[in-house]
């Protein structure tokens, strides 16, 4: 591996591969999705304003035929995950993602916008209301913008899934599942059987996935 592919790996968690099948950039969304707010340094975090340009650098790229998505977060900033998710769903070349571990909170819309989505079958994803931390003005207008948030998610995930608009909200309000919270954890194959994720699987799926969308741009092009 040379010292700028080992420089993205360590700056921006990404990586590409070549192979006669195809190249393939892997990007990895791990620990907290940062947004506009620096995270203290003993956090592991995943910064928006590194994975915004590379996706768009991977959409430009005439040396790029598809991009992997490895997922291992708690979640994070919504503005930055979804902008994140956002920016994935519009993508034209062939997308994956890959639960592994977790895809918690804004972690759901991020595996949920790639084309195709796998889940490991131990990986745990967590559906929750939308919160708001630190000063919170008690005001109607307040909750009429946690509405519209909640709303934005809600449609994202239910545009980019299987998942039915009821079942999805039932699970994100469900009582008595998180301790001193609201909401429920799903894992592979339950969230397979939601609609949320398209299949269990793992990272040689996720590729072969992507690689035969390669071929199938190839041969349409």
């Amino acid at each position: 591996m040379d010292e700028n592919a080992l420089g993205a790996i360590v700056e921006l968690g990404g990586s590409r591969a070549s192979n006669s099948r195809g190249t393939i950039e892997c990007l990895t969304v791990i620990g907290q999705v940062e947004g506009h707010i620096l995270l203290p340094e003993a956090a592991k975090t995943t910064k928006y304003e590194h994975v915004m340009p590379l996706l768009a650098a991977v959409e430009q790229s005439d040396e790029v035929d598809a991009l992997l998505i490895l997922l291992n977060t708690v979640g994070g900033d919504i503005e930055a995950g979804m902008g994140i998710a956002e920016l994935i769903a519009g993508m034209s070349k062939p997308t994956a993602s890959l639960v592994l571990g977790g895809g918690h909170s804004i972690g759901v819309p991020l595996a949920v916008a790639a084309d195709r989505s796998f889940i490991a079958p131990s990986a745990a994803m967590t559906l929750h209301p939308v919160r708001m931390s630190g000063v919170v003005i008690g005001a109607p207008q307040t909750y009429s913008y946690l509405e519209k948030i909640q709303e934005r998610i809600v449609s994202f995930i239910t545009s980019n899934s299987r998942i039915d608009r009821a079942e999805l909200t039932s699970l994100m309000l469900k009582t008595g599942e998180l301790a001193a919270d609201v909401g429920s954890v799903i894992y592979g194959e339950e969230a397979v059987r939601a609609g949320l994720i398209d299949e269990v699987g793992g990272l040689a799926d996720a590729l072969e996935y992507l690689y035969g969308a390669i071929d199938e741009k190839k041969r349409r092009s």
